[in-house]
């Protein structure tokens, strides 16, 4: 017999709330349960609070990164199911002080509201820094920013960025914030702290150097057994550069003059000397290049040049006997014009130098003439490139040249006068400022007026290469081939090949390392003589200020040839001062 429905019930409830405290101890031995109070400790993990996976935690650590306070709420994801997470039993409180509320500004930005909203908190900006520049708001006809994806998933607006953060303060004068005094437009960040500077005549913009070391050269003369020298150099350089809308003139002046207090015992071939040999060497090249600008695409080009030297050390044209080198000077002239057709570039040019020696002096007191040496060179150059895109234009260079001698034959009875020329490919490119420079290759030739000397030819490579590395390295690489003239009986001339390659790394911007080496080849024609030649260098730049440099030096020079007895080698340690406007 059925109950009434009423008593039914009635009767469930009375069951269920008799049984409910078994309920309750079963589930306090199973998993202590303890009502949970809004406080900063319920949501952070590191204290035992339960955070749900789908939820994000509200306290910022430091290995999650939150959303900030503007954060887009995310509609419900009609996969979840709130039932599945009320499920989850809550983890104990016992031993716990609770805190009731929340503390004033808890979790709130630097440059926002606090928690209970009572004011914006300004940022702290450094002398001569801009404002954060406020996020557009509703209405505004500048469009705010798109929301993006945060790490943990959920999309957020973007916080404007700081335009302060990181950043080192600025001097007021050089921000243009000095009180008292009219606001003026930034000055530009300085590349070079310590470069120079230089002064104003006019409108030319000069800069000067003068460097002072001394040190210590184990063989000087580059004598197959060694004799070392205390060695001091005076390096002065001049740079005076136009500052003109139109045209250009540009004078680069640079000299050497280095001195040996021990003079040698020996000469350069071995045999003893009945006097001292000085060893002084002077070396200065220089030039001054000027430019008229006609209109846009035409322009008259010009250049004055002076090279001033001695024989290298060790070079066979160094005659047996001297009391000190003889000094020799090229200078000359090119006169021409740049003309420019679109995309199409000519210049070409006319060119004259002479070469002229000072008379030798000899041990025995005697004087040697070096008039056939002397000579002038008339010849021209021209350049035809093109620009196929902006950074990379390739070009083909031809040149040509007669060298006409003082005295038609030479001290062995010679005739030197020549003609000769060359013709190369290559390309000049900018890419970004990363890799600039210019590099070709081609063929030199050399045919000389006597039978007896047969023509000197071989292949030309030339270029000049500079690649940043980065903001603190720099990579340059030199490539030159040259022809030239000798004294030895029966050899046309000789071939010189030489390579350069440098790095230079700056550890601070006032400490600068530089690494060098030099590898060059010496083919004297008809001799069967081969001489290469290596060096490896390395300075140390300190820089005071903009005016006082100190550098530091260290060479090993190497000569390595296939004639007998005519190999060296050198080192040089050098410690000097730069002065510098």
């Amino acid at each position: 017999m059925g109950s009434p429905p009423g008593r039914g019930r009635s009767s469930c409830a009375l069951a269920f709330r008799a049984a409910l405290p078994c309920l309750l101890l079963t589930a306090l031995e199973s998993g202590p349960v303890a009502a949970q109070s809004l406080t900063p400790d319920l949501f952070n993990p590191s204290r035992g609070g339960f955070v749900s996976p789908d939820a994000l935690p509200m306290r910022r650590t430091a290995a999650v990164p939150q959303a900030p306070s503007d954060a887009v709420p995310q509609p419900p994801d009609p996969n979840d199911d709130p039932r599945k997470k009320s499920d989850a039993p809550a983890p104990t409180r016992v031993g716990q002080v609770p805190t009731y509320g929340l503390p004033p500004a808890n979790g709130a930005s630097g440059s926002g509201y606090d928690s209970l909203n009572r004011k914006r908190q300004q940022p702290k900006l450094y002398p001569g820094q801009p404002k954060p520049r406020k996020p557009a708001g509703p209405g505004s006809p500048v469009p705010s920013a798109a929301p993006t994806l945060s790490p943990l998933g959920a999309p957020r607006i973007a916080p404007p960025p700081s335009e302060t953060a990181h950043k080192a303060p600025v001097a007021p004068a050089m921000a243009g914030t000095v009180p008292g005094q009219p606001q003026r437009r930034r000055l530009k960040a300085d590349d070079d702290a310590f470069g120079a500077v230089g002064d104003y005549a006019g409108s030319f913009l000069i800069r000067g150097g003068l460097e002072l070391s001394a040190g210590y050269d184990t063989n000087p003369a580059r004598l197959q057994k060694p004799v070392g020298s205390p060695v001091y150099v005076v390096a002065p350089d001049l740079l005076v550069m136009s500052d003109w809308e139109r045209h250009a003139l540009v004078a680069d002046l640079r000299g050497s003059f280095s001195g040996y207090t021990n003079n040698m015992p020996e000469t350069i071939d071995g045999l003893a000397s009945p006097s001292p040999v000085e060893i002084n060497r002077p070396d200065f090249t220089g030039h001054i290049d000027g430019r008229f600008d006609v209109d846009r695409d035409l322009k008259l080009t010009s250049q004055l040049r002076l090279r001033l030297a001695t024989d290298n050390p060790g070079s066979p044209n160094v005659q047996a006997g001297l009391q000190k080198y003889p000094v020799y000077a090229t200078y000359g002239t090119t006169v021409g014009f740049d003309q420019t057709f679109n995309r199409f570039q000519v210049a070409a040019g006319a060119t004259f130098d002479r070469t002229a020696y000072t008379d030798s002096k000899l041990t025995d007191g005697s004087i040697f003439s070096n008039n056939d040496r002397d000579f002038n060179q008339y010849g021209g150059v021209g350049r035809f490139s093109y620009e196929l895109k902006p950074g990379l234009k390739p070009f083909v260079e031809i040149e040509g040249d007669n060298r006409v001698h003082d005295q038609t034959a030479d001290r062995n009875g010679y005739l030197r006068d020549s003609s000769g020329g060359y013709a190369k490919v290559g390309s000049s490119f900018e890419f970004s400022r990363i890799l600039t420079g210019e590099v070709s290759v081609g063929y030199s030739a050399r045919t000389y007026v006597d039978p007896r000397l047969s023509q000197l030819s071989g292949f030309l490579t030339s270029g000049s290469l500079i690649w940043n590395a980065s903001g603190l390295t720099t990579v340059k690489f030199n490539t030159d081939t040259q022809i030239a003239e000798t004294t030895i009986p029966g050899s046309s001339g000789v071939l010189v090949h030489t390579y350069a390659a440098e790095v230079d790394h700056d550890f601070r911007r006032w400490l600068t390392a530089i690494g060098k080496f030099t590898y060059g080849t010496y083919d004297y024609q008809n001799q069967g003589r081969n001489d290469k030649t290596y060096s490896l260098e390395g300075n140390l730049i300190y820089k005071l200020n903009r005016n006082v440099w100190i550098k530091g030096t260290l060479r090993h020079d190497i000569l390595d040839s296939n004639q007998p007895g005519s190999s060296s080698q050198g080192t040089v340690v050098m410690l000097g001062v730069r002065l510098q406007n």
